[in-house]
């Protein structure tokens, strides 16, 4: 499977309708911690006593699951049935399981969850995120609850008291969203060159992206020049393709984001989207994570609060180079001791122990998952399925997935230096990052 940048492009359409939803127990609010990874939240859920991660994501109706690794899970009676979504083909077959116990934190519990299982295990995203993710959830976790999350502490904090809340948003910037077919949607105005659109869109949580663009339902949409042909992601039906660039500005409310960039899919992969009325795009996690950001379906509202990362530039990866993490290896490790010594009848010092013993840990093993065409690593020669040994000097295995992706978005005109090895053949290629997407007038 190949994921652009993290990002998921997982629009869940699922042709049942599931009751079941999260609730907090004998408390005012519950905090839960998560990892944040390119702008993607992972969260840890115990499902029917197995500790599993799931991706949260407000892009999503139901809750799923597409990989165990190797937990054991207990699930109730499975009952087939077909999923949709985003992507060239039709649907992909799957199963769903009801009255499955859920516990996200200490108090907040879902005691008749419902499951839907993919089985495809093309849909396995760990080694594209870096960490074991088992699942996806949405919808359920937002329902009944205010939920604030705050990307700098990385926490999340549930509100079972209203006062509570309200307390904690008087000072946010408050939206008004409409919750259709389970998903948030709000109103923002887009300016892909000089005119401003007034435009709905998703709020995505599992979009790593800025802005999501469907020039498909656009009427008289121009691309912003310049613009690359780009892999975005992957839906249910199959890779997404499309474009990328550079925007004038996006407007959200009071808040300007200048120049951020865009994905905008072609018509083939969105064509299975179960639209929503007047829909043009979505809002991504490269957004939100600029706010402190509370949802609260019920009052169909979004409080959004400035925090540190609200004058991040947009950055890209300037490579071409998209990466993967394909499981860990024990990896032979010199420890460093103080040699014992004496002095020499002759005046010098004898080394009495100067071996050098070894310890064997566990660490990851990358490689390259995709090459854009044209793109610096693609003329340095770069191919798809190259295992990453070194990045200017420093290992990989020393790295995260995330902390690679930093890498290639660090600065424009940086040398990257790779040791690869393609065939067991040790190959030491090198590029300049260069944006393939600069803002122009």
């Amino acid at each position: 499977m190949k994921l652009r940048r993290y990002f998921w492009a997982f629009f869940l359409g699922i042709l049942v309708n599931a009751q079941s939803s999260f609730k907090v127990h004998d408390a005012k609010k519950t905090v839960i911690p998560f990892k944040l990874i390119s702008n993607l939240i992972f969260i840890p859920i115990n499902v029917n006593g197995a500790d599993l991660t799931f991706l949260l994501d407000t892009g999503v109706a139901e809750t799923s699951i597409f990989s165990l690794e190797n937990e054991e899970l207990k699930l109730a009676s499975l009952e087939k049935i077909k999923f949709s979504g985003l992507g060239g083909n039709t649907s992909i077959d799957g199963f769903r399981s009801d009255l499955n116990i859920g516990r996200a934190g200490k108090n907040y519990i879902n005691d008749s969850m419902t499951l839907f299982i993919i089985v495809d295990q093309d849909f396995n995203i760990s080694s594209h995120v870096g960490i074991p993710v088992n699942g996806i959830i949405g919808y359920h976790f937002f329902k009944n609850h205010p939920v604030v999350i705050d990307y700098v502490s990385k926490k999340i904090t549930v509100y079972n008291d209203d006062a509570l809340f309200r307390k904690k948003v008087k000072s946010y910037e408050a939206f008004s969203i409409s919750i259709e077919k389970k998903k948030p949607y709000l109103y923002a105005d887009v300016e892909v060159t000089d005119e401003k659109q007034n435009s709905k869109l998703l709020v995505d949580l599992g979009n790593s992206d800025a802005i999501w663009l469907f020039p498909a339902v656009i009427p008289g949409f121009i691309y912003k020049q310049p613009y690359i042909d780009d892999f975005l992601g992957r839906g249910f039906n199959g890779d997404v393709y499309g474009k990328r660039s550079r925007i004038h500005n996006l407007y959200l409310g009071p808040f300007t984001f200048a120049k951020p960039i865009a994905a905008m899919p072609d018509a083939y992969s969105i064509q299975h989207v179960n639209w929503v009325k007047n829909r043009k795009g979505s809002v991504g996690g490269e957004i939100m994570k600029r706010f402190t950001a509370a949802f609260d379906y019920a009052d169909q509202k979004i409080y959004l609060k400035k925090n540190r990362n609200f004058d991040d530039p947009f950055h890209f990866n300037m490579s071409g180079l998209d990466f993967r993490q394909d499981g860990m290896e024990w990896t032979k490790d010199l420890v460093n001791l103080s040699a014992k010594t004496k002095e020499n009848p002759n005046g010098g010092v004898e080394v009495i122990n100067n071996s050098l013993p070894y310890h064997f840990v566990l660490k990851p093993v990358f490689s390259i998952a995709g090459v854009r065409k044209d793109s610096p690593g693609a003329r340095a020669g770069l191919l798809k399925d190259d295992r990453l040994i070194s990045i200017n000097g420093k290992k990989s295995a020393d790295m995260t997935l995330q902390r690679i992706i930093e890498i290639m978005k660090s600065a424009e005109g940086r040398t990257i230096e790779m040791l690869i090895e393609r065939k067991n053949k040790p190959m030491t290629l090198s590029f300049t990052l260069e944006d393939p997407i600069p803002y122009q007038e």
